[in-house]
This record gives structure tokens, C-alpha cells and sequence, in this order.
């Protein structure tokens, strides 16, 4: 949670001419965000330009710089998460933790604390109260979906004074409804935890469907009390000129 405005982030960012998004979402006065592209690094291909993933060939020193460009616009450091695809929220709080949390998803109520995932194809989803004063972050893959993460950090916003009511969610760029094919592993699994979440999925060749994440995350934010979802309607694999896939 950084105490700038947001249309001052908005304005920093196009006056140094990156292709970044600040996200148009009804978050409250002092709640900032920003999503990054490829646009804006000096990592050469197949990272180009700017990738932030530790986990990586890259070049360390293309990294340190990618990473330096970044916090040039936060108030803080990231706390990036060691992230494997589950329900794990942590709890972040200020001066951070050395060690680097196992987990999909970030919440904090101290201010100046930025919450941060890396995702490609997966789908990060913000958090906000409409007080400003607490914020979360999620990393959301189909794996996520299914393993709850959604819930599992509203939970968390919970525990830190959120109500469901009170949150504000916006969906970033992920992998678009008419590109993931999926499986039939990935159909079952979402069929076994919520029945109605196979509208989100549309037949193709035998065993096989088109999954829209938009989609099966809004239902499952409705069914966590999150009305006030704003975003969706990027695709990072038809757009990878622009993200990263």
C-alpha cells in the first residue's frame, strides 16, 4: 500500500513512456498498483525486455536492472513469493521477513508494504478495501483456481478486518477464454468442487475444452461475497508481444 495517489503512478509511468497498466478499478484513495509488460527492461531474448523471474537464465545483471527500474516506482522493495501453484496466503508485515514466503497469494494492512506475484499465463488478482486500509494479491492459475486461492486470501482479508463486502477485487492480463485448452484433468477438477463452474468451459475435440480463468474467477469471487470485480479481458497468449506467455 504506497502513499501516492494513483493518478500520479499513472502519470509517472507515461512520463517515462512504458508500456505498463495501472489498473481502472474503484480502490480507494492511497491503495496504488501497476502491472508490468514486457516493455521497460533490458533483458535480451527470450526474456526481453523486461523480465523480473528469478527462476530464470537471464542474465543476473539484466535482472538487478529490470528489478532497480521497478522499485524506481514503488515505495518499497517487493516481497516476491516463493509461488508453487497452491492456497498459501501470507501475511506480510513491515520491516519484511528475510526469508521469502512459500505462497500463492499476499495480504498487509501496514502501509508502504507491496504485495507482489509473477505470473505469465496465470491470472493475478488485486484486493482492496474500500477504506484503504487493507490490500491483498493473488497468483491464480488453473491449479490455484482449484486449490481455492481465491477464498483462501479473502479468508485472509478476513482475518485483517476485510470484510467480503467491503472488498474491491481487479482481474490482470492472463491467458484469454478463446486460447487455453485444457484437459480433461482440468475440467474434473473444477467440475468436483463446484458444478457450476463448467459453464467456464467450452467443448472442443474430444477431451478436450476451451477454460476461461476470467470467468471461473469471478464466480468464485461471487461465491466469497466479491461483488465489485473489475479487469479481465486481456490475453497474454495472443497478446505476447506485449506480456509474457
Amino acid at each position: 500500500m504506497s502513499m501516492a495517489t494513483e493518478l500520479s503512478l499513472a502519470a509517472r509511468i507515461g512520463a517515462a513512456g512504458v508500456d505498463w497498466i495501472v489498473p481502472d478499478w474503484p480502490a480507494p484513495h492511497g491503495v496504488n498498483a501497476l502491472v508490468t509488460t514486457r516493455a521497460g527492461g533490458v533483458s535480451r531474448r527470450p526474456y526481453a525486455t523486461l523480465n523480473l523471474g528469478q527462476r530464470t537464465d537471464d542474465d543476473p545483471a539484466a535482472l538487478a536492472v529490470n528489478h532497480r527500474r521497478l522499485n524506481a516506482f514503488l515505495p518499497a522493495a517487493p516481497i516476491w513469493l516463493d509461488q508453487v501453484h497452491g492456497a498459501a496466503v501470507a501475511v506480510l508485515g513491515s520491516p519484511p521477513s528475510a526469508m521469502r514466503p512459500v505462497a500463492d497469494a499476499a495480504v498487509t494492512r501496514d502501509r508502504g508494504v507491496v504485495c507482489a506475484v509473477l505470473t505469465a499465463d496465470c491470472l493475478p488478482v488485486l484486493f482492496a478495501d474500500r477504506h484503504g486500509t487493507v490490500v491483498g494479491i493473488a497468483h491464480a492459475g488453473w491449479r490455484g483456481l482449484a486449490a481455492g486461492v481465491l477464498e483462501t486470501t479473502v479468508a485472509a482479508l478476513g482475518n485483517l478486518g476485510a470484510g467480503a463486502n467491503d472488498l474491491v477485487a481487479w482481474l490482470g492480463p492472463a491467458i484469454g477464454p478463446a486460447a487455453f485448452e485444457v484437459g480433461a484433468d482440468v475440467h474434473a477438477a473444477f467440475h468436483a468442487r463446484d458444478p457450476g463452474a463448467l459453464a467456464c468451459f467450452v467443448p472442443q475435440r474430444d477431451g478436450h475444452w476451451l477454460a476461461d480463468l476470467y470467468g471461473l474467477a469471478r464466480r468464485q469471487l461471487a461465491a466469497a461475497g466479491i461483488t465489485n470485480v473489475s479487469g479481465g479481458g486481456f490475453c497474454t497468449w495472443t497478446d505476447a508481444a506485449r506480456f509474457f506467455s
